[in-house]
């Protein structure tokens, strides 16, 4: 079996998580009332035990901003504690006037290997995060991006096919810093119209060299493991990418919600095969260690 690394999982403890802890609200992966609860480190090793994951990197799950620190203190304390996770990736807020006090801050974890900051805005309320289409290339965040190379800090980068043409000036004007696509670009839907928009907007990206993409949270917009479809995002965005600017990733705990580590991983174990040894390779392993440099 092919090692991998898991490029986006999450761990929490509920009560620093204040949309797990006030009622629910809509959101793009539909009803979360399964994990509105604690999920430590050992559970997520239990679900992904005899997956081939020996290396995971975490990914920031909107703690109050103002505990932005606590969160990769959290995180770090954990790795020291466990050996998991190998690799974090923080919160900082893009909006300010100038992130760097933030980002001093964090610096000081030696896991720390980037920041996300949740940019995606959809025409459905449910599906929103930001505050508009466009602030992506809002002036204080390229800005504050643009500051990002001088920490060697990667940027998660978080969109919906409408706004990967804004995407393309942020990235672009950041050669020295890599760009990590969460979830492929969310996928909303199948029809063809939708997907023509999906694979319009990643040849758009794909002209940038620092641009890389996870195959993660594929079941957002349809709530179960889907091989068929994992397979087909698997195609395309391999024709579009190529292997080597994608990484695998589970988005655990949150596709726990419909289906198991186990099946979500060798659903996209089976899509990668078709694709040879060299490309298993990248996408489990070779892409996510290069970007992230995990411990």
């Amino acid at each position: 079996m092919q090692k991998a690394i898991d490029a986006h999982f999450h761990i929490w403890r509920q009560k620093d998580q204040p949309w797990l802890v006030g009622p629910m609200v809509p959101r793009i992966f539909g009803p979360y009332e399964p994990i509105r609860r604690d999920y430590p480190i050992e559970e997520f090793l239990a679900d992904q035990k005899g997956a081939g994951v020996e290396k995971a990197v975490y990914v920031q799950t909107n703690w109050a901003k103002e505990d932005f620190e606590k969160e990769v203190a959290f995180l770090q304390k954990a790795a020291d504690e466990t050996g998991w996770p190998h690799a974090i990736v923080g919160y900082a807020d893009m909006t300010v006037d100038d992130v760097r006090p933030q980002i001093d801050r964090l610096k000081k974890y030696p896991l720390l290997r980037g920041v996300r900051m949740q940019l995606h805005w959809h025409e459905r309320p449910a599906f929103r995060f930001a505050t508009s289409a466009d602030q992506v290339i809002d002036r204080k965040v390229r800005a504050n991006v643009a500051r990002l190379k001088d920490y060697d800090l990667s940027f998660d980068l978080q969109l919906f096919p409408a706004q990967m043409k804004d995407g393309l000036t942020l990235v672009g004007e950041n050669p020295e810093t890599n760009f990590i696509l969460t979830h492929a670009g969310m996928l909303t839907g199948m029809e063809p119209e939708t997907t023509e928009a999906w694979k319009t907007g990643l040849r758009t990206l794909s002209a940038a060299p620092n641009f890389y993409a996870k195959l993660s949270g594929l079941g957002t917009f349809v709530h179960r493991n889907d091989p068929a479809l994992i397979a087909y995002i698997v195609d395309n965005t391999i024709d579009i990418l190529g292997t080597d600017h994608l990484m695998f990733a589970s988005n655990f705990p949150i596709e726990k919600l419909w289906t198991s580590h186990a099946e979500l991983t060798s659903a996209h174990r089976a899509a990668v095969a078709k694709h040879g040894a060299a490309a298993e390779a990248d996408i489990f392993w070779n892409t996510a260690e290069k970007v992230y440099r995990p411990v």
